[in-house]
């Protein structure tokens, strides 16, 4: 780009003129030398091997088109058919009107007629044609992305809705094509590395769209946008193009997903086709078995559902529709199980749709943000059910409550904990903080500084969901906890399987040297309760003893006689 830009600021430009009449040659050259640096050659067969080794230098080729050995039609289709030579401009010289079309259509820029009677004509044609080459250059490659030589995102949407335009409303198909897990290719084997599957991969999606028509970009770092005319047989040919992909980047750790938004006739716009086919490929993130997804009713459907529960989250927090249940906790060390503590559980009774699962609204807040208004709502509700139970039964049940990785980088996190505490009359150690294992794995020391911190001013921090996170055995000699809580999927088989029954032992020997009672949750038989105490599980929580329930019902707990043990 540089360069291009100091020849335009009257450095000198080289050309070769092409030409066996010596005199001919002569003429051009005197005319032009005094602009441009000029070369010669006597034929079509040292103008090639001219061109080949001065290709970066060269501004213009003045070629003849009656030579002997290789005349000018030869030449101009050996240099219409090289990548690099083809941007290389070529004013034909001639003296045959009927030739002009010819040279035009195997991709000649220009032509000057013989005999050359108007230098200035000559001047000026030469002048021009270096111009629009020039400037074709510089458009190429600020619309190309440097690395893969397709359309930048924003040239892409520019020609696709000009396309659109012009076709007037032509039927269009719009893929989203995901690299799998590229962040760890770039990790494991260097950027170096990436950048040669991204220009392969690049290289695959130009031969897609050639093949196919339509245009293609680079959206991101490893996402690419591809805009093909709308095809019945899509979905029968998807498995054969990625077929030809894999075998493009011939790499068995690389992997494609592939969104699609096949037209519906519905008349959407490119930005919303891209929407759609971007939602079915996030779809298969977590999915290696399925390559490709369409976009359907079903999809459709849970996007506006979302969309709906996003919007209406605002009302249900000033409704109160998020009802907090709790879940209570067993000590088992002891002859009789006692309730120590107990687990706050989100509900949400939509007035529309009813109860609605956390399953449905959870992770979607967690994906957007909004989880962290939601967690703050279940602090100050759990908060001042503490208090209730404290004035009302004179006991004072500490209560776990769920801190997301959303909260954790909040910088007021420990002010805000203090607040609902104080407020309500509480100790720090009456809210329990859950915190996902998982999370330690997101800027772990940030964390693991946060963490302390409100250990500090008193809170207790439970590790939640342990055994199913990512932290290294190394990692927890060093985390701020104090308690570990297993996650269920452990639970489910330890009396029929002996491996899942060793892995919790495991576990549970894991917390005995860090010094930090067990939590086991989504225990609902007695003989999970029996096997989990003869591991030396402390703390017990699920089914067998109780459902999470309501405030109103949850009390009963207190004066209840007679547990199940």
């Amino acid at each position: 780009m540089k360069e291009l830009l100091e020849r335009k600021q009257g450095l000198h430009r080289t050309i070769l003129i092409v030409d066996d009449e010596y005199i001919e040659r002569a003429m051009l050259g005197a005319m032009l030398s005094d602009s441009y640096t000029v070369i010669y050659a006597e034929n079509g067969i040292k103008a090639l091997d001219v061109i080949k080794r001065e290709k970066q230098m060269l501004s213009l080729v003045i070629l003849d088109l009656h030579m002997p050995l290789l005349d000018g039609y030869g030449l101009l289709e050996i240099m219409r058919s090289d990548g690099e030579l083809r941007r290389i401009p070529v004013i034909v010289l001639t003296s045959e009107t009927e030739a002009e079309v010819k040279s035009l259509r195997l991709g000649a820029t220009d032509f000057i007629m013989k005999p050359y009677n108007m230098p200035d004509v000559v001047k000026a044609r030469v002048n021009h044609a270096i111009e629009l080459a020039e400037d074709s250059i510089i458009i190429h490659e600020t619309e190309r992305d440097a690395l893969t030589g397709l359309f930048n995102k924003e040239f892409f949407f520019e020609y696709g809705k000009r396309l659109d335009h012009q076709n007037d409303g032509m039927p269009m198909d719009a893929l989203v094509l995901d690299v799998n897990r590229f962040h760890i290719v770039n990790e494991l084997y260097g950027r170096q590395y990436g950048d040669h599957i991204l220009k392969r991969l690049g290289n695959s999606i130009h031969d897609l769209v050639q093949y196919t028509g339509g245009l293609a970009c680079r959206f991101n770092n490893n996402c690419f946008y591809i805009y093909l005319p709308h095809d019945d047989d899509l979905l029968q040919k998807l498995p054969g193009y990625i077929r030809d992909i894999n075998e493009y980047l011939d790499d068995r750790k690389i992997t494609v997903r592939i969104g699609v938004y096949s037209d519906d006739g519905s008349g959407l716009d490119m930005d919303h086709r891209f929407d759609r086919a971007r939602l079915a490929c996030r779809k298969l993130r977590d999915t290696y078995s399925t390559r490709f997804v369409l976009y359907n009713a079903e999809l459709h459907n849970k996007e506006l559902h979302a969309e709906r529960l996003i919007n209406d989250m605002d009302m249900a927090l000033s409704e109160k529709q998020f009802k907090v249940y709790y879940q209570p906790k067993y000590d088992i060390t002891g002859e009789k199980p006692v309730m120590r503590s107990a687990e706050a559980l989100v509900r949400w009774v939509h007035p529309e749709f009813g109860m609605i699962s956390p399953g449905e609204f959870i992770s979607l807040f967690e994906n957007n943000g909004l989880i962290q208004l939601l967690d703050r709502y279940v602090w100050n509700e759990a908060a001042q059910q503490i208090r209730e139970w404290k004035d009302s039964y004179g006991i004072l049940l500490p209560v776990s409550v769920n801190v997301s990785r959303v909260d954790i980088f909040d910088p007021e996190l420990g002010d805000l904990l203090c607040d609902i505490a104080e407020r309500n009359g509480l100790l720090p150690e009456a809210l329990l903080l859950e915190i996902t294992e998982s999370a330690y794995t997101n800027n772990s020391q940030q964390i693991i500084d946060t963490i302390s911190s409100l250990r500090g001013r008193g809170f207790r921090i439970e590790m939640d969901d342990f055994g199913c996170g990512y932290s290294s055995l190394n990692m927890l000699t060093s985390l701020p906890i104090d308690a570990l809580k297993l996650d269920m999927n452990f639970i489910r088989n330890i009396c029929t399987d002996k491996k899942a029954y060793r892995l919790v032992g495991i576990m549970i020997e894991i917390a005995r040297l860090l010094e930090v009672p067990v939590i086991a949750e989504g225990v609902e038989s007695k003989e999970q309760m029996e096997l989990l105490r003869e591991l030396g599980c402390d703390i017990i929580q699920g089914y067998y003893f109780s459902r999470p329930l309501p405030p109103e019902e949850f009390e009963k707990l207190f004066t209840a006689e007679g547990e199940k043990i």
